[in-house]
């Protein structure tokens, strides 16, 4: 009878070897990231110029000290759903419209109030142009984002909320990487 339980015993400790070995060596190897990795990363300075981007193109249309609220990016294919990456994306791109001067109005609320279908285009709704004319906000930054396997699509335009007039709008791309999975699987 000991005999039997012999193989299965050099087995079971075989295994828990072999697997917290596994273990040790996937944390052992893993390198955390430094601070000027950090202070290097992309991804903030590529927000930073689509803003900019934004900026130039409102040169004369919008003047600074008037507030404009800015709206969270959310996904193109489910407009009621954002990420970790569509908020970072509003907050800085908000961050850069303050630092122009402009006066930024937050809004935290349901991602539905901003945006609606109407036959594929993209229209403010009603809830958000009624809070843009409570607080006088000469213009909304919205946008939206896609996925595909190896990019993330982003759009902004800058909204005159009374006609739905495009003011600016701006295009860019960032690679799926290590950061932008991260912060695109965080949706809610």
């Amino acid at each position: 009878m000991n005999r039997a339980r012999l193989p299965a015993a050099a087995l079971a400790a075989a295994l828990t070897l072999l697997v917290s070995a596994c273990a040790t060596e996937t944390s052992a190897t893993r390198r955390m990231p430094t601070y000027e990795e950090a202070a290097t990363n992309p991804f903030v300075p590529a927000n930073y110029r689509a803003a900019e981007a934004l900026l130039a193109q409102l040169q004369g249309k919008v003047p600074t000290g008037h507030p404009l609220i800015v709206a969270t990016v959310v996904n193109i294919d489910a407009l009621e759903r954002s990420s970790t990456f569509g908020r970072l994306v509003s907050e800085q791109v908000s961050a850069r419209f303050a630092k122009a001067g402009h006066r930024m109005v937050e809004m935290k609320f349901s991602n539905n109030v901003y945006m609606k279908r109407d036959q594929g285009e993209m229209m403010l709704t009603r809830e958000l142009r009624d809070i843009a004319a409570t607080h006088d906000a000469q213009a909304v930054i919205v946008g939206t984002y896609g996925e595909s396997s190896d990019f993330i699509f982003v759009n902004l335009k800058v909204i005159q909320p009374h006609t739905n007039v495009a003011l600016a709008v701006h295009d860019y791309v960032l690679p799926v990487d290590g950061t932008t999975r991260t912060l695109l699987r965080n949706a809610r």
